[in-house]
């Protein structure tokens, strides 16, 4: 082989000659048909062949290491060899992607959605400790707890192993014979303040219940309703069934107030009030009545009764000669307020809601 003067380059573990510009190919310098006429053009390489910019003194600015593989050589963008100057095609706009995009939504919009099958893995319903403990109930080793003692029910049978899988929606689940509410139920108690009317929303501007849960993401309504100067609980919720049965009289769910009013307070009060007042539409008889508290001539009772008429005890204590001063609702069934500051609003915990569904037999 003809050895040549100019450097020699390796590549693949083999040597090659290369000319005097300091560039080399696979088949090596003495091999080319350039060199074997003596001069003339230098031919284009062939499409098999790779070249090496190995920066000669005559080969201009370096474009680095592979810039010119075909394929993709490690150094270098992948390229494809171009006739008339080695070109590349331009690159698509981002236009263009953006419309091929919208095209294909286009296309397959509105179509039905394939629904594959189930897998061995994919199974109906979630685990029943993992709703529990959603539901506020504990831990999920708390909840499993619960039903390894037995204290946990579905649709009215007991369940006592592990990954029994229920549906939240359609299931009733109890604990302890308590409704555990799993769906997307609130339940709120608000102290009502003196003045508040018992509306959520009040058209001349009034300070009114919707007052104050306005970052709420559900729209609540109130249970029932407290006259504007009355005080004490009032319940919110968004569970339709449970308010309506709550403020029905066929349920009798009983509401506990205490009331302000002077004495002198004779011992037959609290018997009139059970046997029953006569008022203008009709009578109402108290369930429970007795005398908290006395500071001479002021005494504080309690009424207890399960009638939710407009203004029913300040017209009951009214007509028996004893007008109300102030008034406070103290329970709703047996949701008692205890210290709940005037203005407070609370969330009722799983144990009062199951407690609350319990009075009415849900």
């Amino acid at each position: 082989m003809r050895s040549s003067s100019g450097r020699n380059s390796g590549n693949n573990g083999g040597s090659r000659g290369a000319k005097s510009g300091g560039r080399g190919n696979y088949r090596g310098a003495g091999n080319n048909r350039d060199d074997r006429q003596g001069g003339g053009n230098p031919r284009r390489p062939r499409p098999e062949e790779r070249t090496y910019d190995v920066g000669g003194p005559s080969d201009g600015p370096k474009k680095g290491r592979g810039s010119a593989a075909r394929g993709g050589a490690k150094g270098g963008p992948r390229q494809s060899p171009q006739r008339g100057g080695g070109r590349t095609a331009p690159a698509r706009s981002r236009e263009y992607d953006a419309r091929a995009e919208e095209r294909n939504r286009e296309r397959y919009a509105g179509k039905p959605e394939i629904k594959t099958p189930k897998t061995f893995g994919d199974q109906e319903g979630e685990r029943l400790q993992k709703v529990l403990a959603r539901a506020g109930m504990g831990s999920r080793r708390a909840c499993e707890e619960l039903i390894d003692a037995g204290r946990v029910e579905v649709n009215g049978k007991i369940v006592i192993e592990q990954g029994t899988r229920v549906d939240p929606e359609k299931d009733e689940i109890k604990v302890d014979g308590l409704t555990v509410a799993t769906q997307s139920y609130l339940f709120f108690a608000l102290n009502k303040p003196a003045g508040v009317v018992s509306t959520m929303e009040d058209p001349d501007g009034r300070q009114c219940l919707g007052d104050y849960v306005t970052n709420r993401e559900t729209r609540l309504f109130h249970v029932g309703r407290l006259d504007t100067e009355t005080e004490g609980i009032i319940l919110l919720t968004n569970h339709g069934e449970l308010a309506h049965r709550l403020t029905h009289p066929k349920y009798g769910v009983k509401k506990t107030y205490l009331a302000a009013i002077t004495g002198p307070l004779p011992r037959e009060v609290g018997k009139r009030l059970k046997e029953g007042i006569q008022l203008e539409d009709g009578y109402a008889r108290a369930d429970h009545f007795r005398v908290v508290e006395q500071t001479g001539k002021n005494y504080l009772v309690e009424v207890q009764l399960h009638e939710g008429r407009k203004h029913i005890v300040r017209r009951m204590l009214a007509e028996a000669g004893f007008p109300v001063e102030k008034l406070v609702r103290t329970a709703f069934g047996p949701i008692a307020l205890g210290d709940q500051k005037s203005g407070w609003l609370r969330r009722l915990t799983n144990t009062e809601v199951g407690m609350l569904m319990k009075e009415v037999g849900l």
